[in-house]
């Protein structure tokens, strides 16, 4: 689900397709799909533009497609909120499917991720640097990040993912349980997306076998694939990448 609209939202929609992913957009009336430009010299710059409007009743139409998640079903809430739309649109979103079983993830910063904890999402990812800036400390330790990420179960949280950069990752599960994955060692190419691609990675693994150690595995080595590709991560670098990591 999501709002596309012009030219690149029509590029957005044909990317997805190809890829055999089945799509459900609203077509704006109205602007195009924000251009995002990722400079990579050395450092990587991103410069993102802004997005459409997006009016009430297209809004509408969105929560209408909420309202179908049915039982059982994974909803994965991520981004920022663009400008025109309410800053509470994930409270909204989350409050309308809350008396059903749905796997929620949220993969926000600040206030949209603290306000969703009140719904008891499944999965968030937070980074150590959002950690810091939520609890406004200054996380640098495996323990500090341990301790932290616990406290954002207290606030509701199931599972608590933690990106740690060059680091690996750290899963702090509903059971209590710490799980730790490490980084293989390749040369990065674009960081861009390897966030997203770990989120995809662990949903998959979870819904595949419904193990919290296989999870945090696949999200990490689907993270990295995308760090080491141009692009977004494949299945031929997946499945590379997961016997390396068997091998670590």
């Amino acid at each position: 689900y999501g709002f596309v609209a012009g030219f690149t939202g029509d590029a957005i929609e044909k990317g997805i397709r190809n890829d055999r992913i089945i799509t459900d957009f609203i077509k704006l009336k109205h602007g195009i799909s924000r251009i995002n430009v990722k400079i990579k010299a050395g450092d990587e710059t991103e410069i993102n533009c802004q997005g459409p409007h997006i009016s009430d009743q297209e809004l509408e139409r969105l929560l209408q497609k909420i309202d179908r998640i049915a039982n059982g079903d994974t909803l994965v809430i991520a981004g920022s909120v663009p400008n025109t739309m309410p800053d509470n649109i994930y409270e909204t979103m989350l409050e309308r499917i809350k008396h059903k079983d749905v796997r929620i993830v949220v993969d926000a910063t600040k206030k949209l991720l603290v306000n969703s904890l009140k719904y008891k999402p499944f999965l968030i990812k937070p980074n150590r640097q959002e950690l810091s800036e939520i609890f406004d400390v200054d996380v640098k330790t495996e323990e500090d990040t341990e301790r932290y990420a616990k406290e954002l179960q207290k606030l509701g949280a199931r599972n608590v993912l933690i990106s740690l950069g060059g680091e690996g990752a750290m899963l702090i599960d509903e059971n209590g349980c710490k799980h730790k994955a490490g980084v293989l060692k390749e040369k990065v190419i674009n960081t861009v997306g390897s966030g997203d691609s770990m989120v995809a990675g662990f949903v998959a693994g979870y819904i595949k076998t419904g193990d919290y150690a296989y999870a945090l595995k696949l999200g990490s080595v689907c993270g990295n694939a995308t760090a080491f590709l141009s692009g977004l991560a494949t299945r031929e670098k997946i499945d590379e990448l997961l016997e390396k990591f068997d091998k670590m």
